[in-house]
């Protein structure tokens, strides 16, 4: 029984391994159709043919979705006719696929350069960054993130500040409610002492009206009074603030 059971194991460990060379092949088998594809494709985007090239490209894509490489060079032919939302999809495929840090930065990099052609330089800041990251040492890299970080600036100094443009109105307007407020308290203000002014001044001629009556004539101190309150209504006319007691 137990030497049985040894034979189905080691005949089971035969099948695995048999299975995972037989995968390897058909990988490898895949991998090479889609480079002679790749191939194919790359002699026609020498001869500026880009219909057939975009054809073999596409068939590479096709036959292996994960391969770097016909991504890259499809995105090349793209960008080369203009059609930059294409190249753009077709780098970011490579970027996502690539396999080493040469292929990143590679791809990375004219992803930057294609959101710089289109004016997305915040974005294009970011691919640069990344492509920085997997190498270090590409000055024109570099030099390009140089440019999309003054580009990135710019944009945002032209754009309209509608947060600061609506905070703005609402400190006007609360400036003007309390301007407002403020004239409506001194009129009030006004009013009121305009008011006690009357009231006092009929207080005053009432009052004299019966010293007069009392006397047969006003009271001298009422007009000592009168006189030294003219003299300081004459002094404080033009102060800009209080005086201090002499």
């Amino acid at each position: 029984m137990k030497k049985t059971l040894t034979h189905i194991l080691f005949f089971f460990t035969i099948v695995l391994v048999a299975q995972d060379k037989n995968e390897e092949k058909a990988l490898q088998k895949q991998t090479n159709k889609a480079l002679s594809y790749v191939a194919e494709a790359n002699d026609y985007a020498k001869s500026n043919d880009f219909v057939n090239a975009e054809m073999e490209y596409r068939k590479a894509l096709s036959t292996k979705p994960s391969q770097s490489v016909g991504a890259y060079n499809l995105a090349y032919q793209y960008y080369q006719k203009g059609s930059l939302d294409e190249a753009l999809y077709r780098n970011q495929q490579a970027a996502k696929h690539a396999t080493d840090k040469v292929e990143k930065h590679r791809a990375f990099h004219n992803i930057g350069n294609i959101l710089m052609k289109k004016e997305k330089c915040k974005e294009a800041v970011e691919a640069y960054k990344n492509a920085l990251r997997n190498n270090p040492k590409d000055d024109e890299t570099r030099y390009n993130l140089g440019l999309a970080k003054d580009c990135a600036k710019n944009q945002q100094d032209d754009e309209p500040q509608e947060d600061d443009k609506d905070g703005e109105n609402n400190r006007d307007k609360d400036e003007n409610q309390n301007e407002d407020q403020k004239e409506n308290n001194e009129k009030q203000q006004e009013d009121q002492d305009q008011k006690d002014q009357k009231d006092q001044g009929d207080q005053d001629k009432k009052e004299g009206d019966q010293d007069q009556d009392k006397d047969g004539k006003p009271d001298d101190n009422k007009n000592q009074d009168q006189k030294e309150g003219d003299q300081d209504n004459q002094q404080q006319q033009p102060q800009q603030g209080q005086l201090s007691p002499q």
